[in-house]
């Protein structure tokens, strides 16, 4: 193998190395929240959302104890934040798992058994808050001929070039969920997403799972894919070197369909239904009680934050239940 071969690789490959591998950018002390905010980090209110559908749950499964599993849990600050919120209760006993390839964080509530792989049997909610979006795929795209070929990458600068001709699996993969037509086009092969969320739904024994990400489903498709990366706050070219996030949206419809199925709806569906409405408190509370009424007008604002449209409630939430 060349030098030249050496600096060449498919895109799945690359963002693994990057995102996962030694010194990797996932493996970072600061974590995921140094670098973008997700609706965890905008406000307590979607991990006060989690616990009650957490809460909902248990009721249907009849019991009062009940398993939380984040999955692509960061530093905890989910499980740190449901917890929190299902300690006022009495009547609801959880035992949490955060799955992370990172290490454990430090100060990490003892309660959370803190893992790399999702847990079997589950009995209660799976949550994967913006995890399928940094399981790897490979990118496809559409050259002058009009032949779909994997695009290969060079880590050290972004540099991309057509590589072989996509084939089998992958190429039913695009036939069936993301076809590829005109010269220019591209598209993120889910397959590997596909997988990953099967293999977490076999998981839970009873109960929901339920994966929330920014995404599309088929007649929605992007026409030239939505790979992209993030450092620091900011959007920035996805270059696979380990200094940024690798990041595309997730084809929800796909993974649905490979985990059995589900429904499908956008964040500000799913957290208006669990009582995160951002309607502003009546004026007369600014007389009647003025401190609950700035306390009332903070709480509308940051839920409107986490259902506005064009913003973090159009993140799609895709939820699978699972009867035991």
């Amino acid at each position: 193998m060349t030098d030249e071969t050496c600096q060449w690789q498919g895109w799945r490959e690359a963002t693994e190395q990057a995102l996962y591998g030694p010194g990797g950018f996932f493996l970072r002390p600061e974590g995921p929240a140094g670098h973008f905010r997700t609706s965890v980090h905008a406000s307590p209110l979607f991990a006060e959302a989690v616990a009650r559908l957490l809460a909902e749950v248990a009721e249907e499964l009849g019991t009062g104890e009940v398993s939380f599993v984040d999955v692509g849990a960061g530093r905890g600050e989910l499980l740190t934040g449901v917890l929190a919120a299902v300690s006022r209760r009495e009547d609801l006993s959880v035992r949490a798992y955060g799955v992370e390839r990172a290490a454990r964080p430090s100060g990490l509530d003892r309660r959370v058994e803190w893992t790399d792989r999702v847990p079997d049997g589950v009995r209660g909610l799976l949550f994967a808050n913006e995890w399928l979006d940094d399981v790897p795929v490979d990118v496809a795209g559409v050259d002058d001929a009009g032949v779909v070929r994997y695009v290969e990458v060079r880590a050290a600068d972004g540099a991309e070039r057509f590589g072989r001709a996509v084939e089998g699996p992958d190429a039913e993969w695009l036939e069936r969920w993301w076809p590829l037509t005109e010269p220019g086009g591209r598209a993120e092969i889910g397959r590997t997403r596909d997988e990953a969320w099967a293999a977490a739904v076999g998981r839970v024994a009873a109960g929901r799972a339920v994966a929330v990400d920014y995404g599309h489903v088929r007649g929605s498709r992007p026409p030239f894919g939505t790979l992209t990366g993030f450092r620091g706050g900011r959007e920035v070219a996805p270059v696979p070197d380990g200094s940024c996030d690798v990041t595309a949206h997730v084809a929800m419809d796909a993974c649905a369909s490979a985990g059995g199925g589900g429904e499908v709806v956008t964040q500000r569906e799913a957290l208006r239904g669990l009582g995160v409405r951002g309607e502003r408190p009546a004026l007369s509370l600014a007389t009647s009680d003025p401190g609950g009424y700035v306390r009332a007008l903070g709480a509308a604002g940051a839920a409107a934050e986490l259902t506005a449209r064009g913003g973090l409630g159009d993140f799609l939430w895709l939820t699978r239940r699972v009867d035991g």
